[in-house]
């Protein structure tokens, strides 16, 4: 009962009133100011990740913007574009540091890519002093403009231009200026493995000239690069169905003509970038979001009970998801500062495991207590001890 008095101190009524009279009248996305409260949460996290920032330094800072469906049961929770009611939280999170540092807690229905202007600038408010240089990059959900002239035009006071890259939509228009490239414009995407080992992916990438509707307004304006991946699809075509949007794929789709003229169906994939680097670089570099960010999902929802919301109270549940952050900042800055060595790469239930549920024997001898564990335990739990007595009383680094 304590707990959920506590969480309930940071919800608002007068903004849950908001809240309702903009459903009411049919917007469709709403998003109410963080209340004191709930900002004062998010000043705890900012000290966790300039903490880490301080014995970890790094000037380079990749963003990671992602959004991510949490499913409820709670009454006054909506239905979100996969058609189950949820809330839909933004987040920001350090490729470098492997920390989140920013989330944007939202309805269901608020689309992804929704206010991501204002939710960068609110999340660059929480990096450290320090950083020199900042990347983002964003699946298509982050394809805004209002977003992207916003870096590109390095309108932030503080941190100038972001460099980024996004997933593009295929749109008409630039399935007409992909259709103009000749089969020598394409080029093997090909992986490079650990050991030097290279890999065919089947797919083939190139630079196409396309200039959107939302930069074409002024000729100063900086420069945007469009890089368009295809892959040949192996399976058939239905009889009959010689057009796309009739054969209802979950992606898009172009025809092209090969050397010899055959015509030849591809899946095709887009990116928007102001990046200068060779385009398969910039490929592979968008593509690694997909690696320890996506895996957050997982962690934030099973392994720290982000899944699980205690209240029907829209500012309860964003105060829930905030203490959820603190507790995976928490236990990254452990896992990187203290523990090190194999414990870095382990998910809290490893650690759990292996580490907090270490079982001891408790021994009364000659009038004093001894506890008597594993040889493997009895050597980590000094050393890291004496870790975190140094994090408290030596400088940093």
């Amino acid at each position: 009962s304590s707990v959920f008095r506590y969480l309930e101190r940071f919800h608002d009524p007068e903004r849950e009133r908001l809240r309702e009279e903009a459903l009411a009248e049919g917007r469709k996305a709403f998003i109410p100011v963080e209340t004191e409260a709930q900002k004062a949460l998010w000043l705890v996290v900012r000290d966790q990740v300039g903490f880490l920032h301080r014995h970890q330094p790094v000037t380079t800072a990749t963003l990671d913007m992602d959004a991510t469906c949490v499913q409820t049961h709670k009454s006054t929770a909506l239905h979100c574009y996969k058609g189950f009611a949820a809330y839909q939280p933004l987040y920001f999170y350090w490729h470098e540091l492997e920390t989140m540092f920013h989330s944007g807690f939202r309805d269901g229905n608020v689309p992804a890519g929704f206010g991501l202007r204002d939710a960068l600038v609110r999340a660059l408010e929480q990096l450290p002093e320090g950083v020199d240089e900042l990347l983002l990059r964003s699946d298509s959900a982050g394809y805004c403009w209002e977003l992207l002239r916003y870096c590109a035009e390095g309108r932030n006071e503080r941190c100038g231009k972001i460099d980024f890259a996004v997933s593009a939509d295929v749109s008409d228009r630039l399935k007409q200026e992909v259709a103009k490239l000749s089969d020598k414009d394409w080029k093997p995407l090909i992986r490079e493995e650990p050991d030097g080992q290279k890999i065919q992916t089947g797919q083939e990438y190139a630079e196409v000239v396309y200039v959107p509707d939302g930069v074409g307004h002024s000729k100063k304006g900086p420069d945007y690069r469009f890089i368009v991946i295809r892959e040949k699809l192996a399976q058939l075509e239905l009889p009959g169905l010689e057009d796309d949007r009739q054969q209802q794929l979950p992606f898009p789709t172009i025809r092209l003509f090969d050397e010899q003229g055959v015509r030849l169906r591809y899946k095709l994939h887009a990116l928007v970038t102001t990046l200068d680097w060779p385009e398969e670089q910039v490929i592979w570099w968008l593509r690694e979001r997909c690696g320890k960010s996506e895996e957050v999902h997982a962690v934030i929802k099973d392994d720290l009970a982000g899944g699980t919301f205690p209240s029907s109270l829209f500012g309860a549940n964003a105060a829930w998801w905030a203490m959820m952050i603190i507790a995976l900042n928490l236990n990254t800055t452990m896992k990187q500062l203290v523990l090190g060595g194999r414990w870095v790469r382990r998910r809290l239930k490893a650690i759990r495991y292996h580490f907090i549920h270490i079982a001891g024997r408790r021994v009364l001898h000659a009038r004093q207590q001894i506890l008597k564990i594993a040889a493997d335990a009895a050597a980590m739990l000094p050393e890291a001890r004496t870790r975190i007595h140094a994090l408290a009383n030596a400088p940093p680094g």
